[in-house]
């Protein structure tokens, strides 16, 4: 059942028995039904805490078996109570479609009509999960929130601080990056100290159901890699057709939406230019795509917006700046800039800032802060 209300929860009463000298704490763990959830619920378990699961239901995918490796789908609040069972723990599920289709979704498909390359699941975490998670806790007494993301908390100065998993394979401190000390100070990230290999290996010793689950590969609200068949699907009355132009501005080709493009691409463009083309602009007002060669695809710096600093970091700093997710981080400056929130220079020139994806700024292995990209700006003298 979902929204099942938590009441005076007498199977979750507080226990007054002590562990080692000390009371039971209790964890409330965001359980997906996958193997990453499920093994952060089993670990804080043998560490002795009061586990409670709780699953958020956000999406509505077809229950016929066609959608594979994805979270959100029906079968993961059954899979995630068969864990709890497994587990001895509590689980609750609680509808929050309405939310993720008004808050991640919808944004999605605007930023596609503009012509931007979207992260909907900073934006997830950002305004659906994190949030919740932490008001649930509140209703059900826990002193934490944990989640099966590969990150860490390591608390400096008395503060805690947001640190990189240590399987960079993995690492999902990206998606984490606006979070700050007061929230992070209630958050527990078992697996950030875990390799992927580990955390399986840990599933099949414990034996918990789908231990053998395959990993979360696409956009939970997506039920392909097709994004612009999304978009077209929730939006058909706003897909403008438009141009194809080369370096010069001039036509090489039409094309039936700005939605299906996105800054690097390079297959699928119907064009011959007599060298290897990529998307190296979109203008999602003029509904324009413009296509070049590589080179112009280098960025020297990009504008910012939605700017996240944490704790102790100030502008202008020096970081290692990813701008993609899994994405190498670069070299470089954040500074304020009267044009925007901040602006981000590099030490070298970039391939594919693109505009609706974010820019995280690293220390080594602590996150200082990020923002969303909302301008590319191209190295000098590669402009027509």
């Amino acid at each position: 059942m979902l929204d099942s209300d938590p009441g005076p929860k007498p199977s979750l009463t507080r226990l007054s028995q002590a562990r080692q000298g000390r009371p039971v704490r209790r964890a409330l763990v965001a359980m997906s039904g996958g193997v990453d959830s499920s093994v952060a619920a089993a670990l804080l378990k043998a560490a002795g805490y009061e586990v409670v699961g709780a699953t958020l239901r956000l999406w509505d995918t077809p229950d016929d078996g066609t959608v594979q490796g994805r979270c959100c789908a029906p079968e993961d609040v059954h899979d995630a109570r068969r864990v709890a069972d497994h587990l001895g723990i509590a689980h609750y599920a609680f509808d929050r479609r309405a939310e993720f289709r008004r808050l991640v979704v919808e944004p999605f498909v605007e930023d596609y009509l503009k012509g931007h390359t979207p992260s909907p699941c900073v934006t997830c975490n950002r305004t659906i999960k994190i949030r919740e998670l932490l008001g649930l806790a509140d209703r059900l007494s826990a002193d934490v929130v944990a989640t099966g993301h590969y990150a860490r908390v390591v608390e400096e100065a008395g503060a805690p601080t947001l640190w990189r998993g240590v399987d960079r394979n993995k690492d999902q401190s990206y998606f984490l990056h606006m979070l700050g000390a007061e929230s992070l100070s209630r958050l527990n990230f078992p697996l950030g100290g875990h390799s992927k290999q580990q955390v399986r290996s840990l599933a099949r010793q414990w034996r918990l159901p789908g231990a053998g689950k395959g990993e979360s590969q696409q956009l939970c609200f997506v039920q392909t890699a097709r994004y612009a068949d999304f978009v077209a699907e929730h939006a058909p009355d706003r897909i403008r057709p438009g141009l194809m132009t080369d370096p010069n501005g001039r036509e090489v080709a039409k094309h039936a939406g700005v939605h299906a493009f996105t800054v690097g691409q390079r297959h699928n463009l119907g064009v011959a230019l007599g060298y290897r083309a990529y998307v190296v602009g979109i203008d999602g007002a003029s509904s324009t795509v413009r296509v070049g060669p590589r080179e112009l695809l280098l960025c020297s710096s990009a504008e910012l917006e939605e700017l996240v600093l944490h704790s102790g970091t100030e502008l202008p700093l020096r970081a290692e700046v990813a701008v993609r997710y899994r994405g190498r981080a670069y070299p470089a400056t954040v500074k304020a800039d009267s044009r925007a929130a901040a602006i981000v220079d590099f030490d070298e020139p970039v391939a594919a800032v693109v505009p609706g994806q974010y820019a995280v700024f690293y220390q080594d292995e602590r996150v200082l802060g990020g923002a969303r990209i909302s301008r590319a700006v191209q190295c000098e003298g590669l402009l027509p």
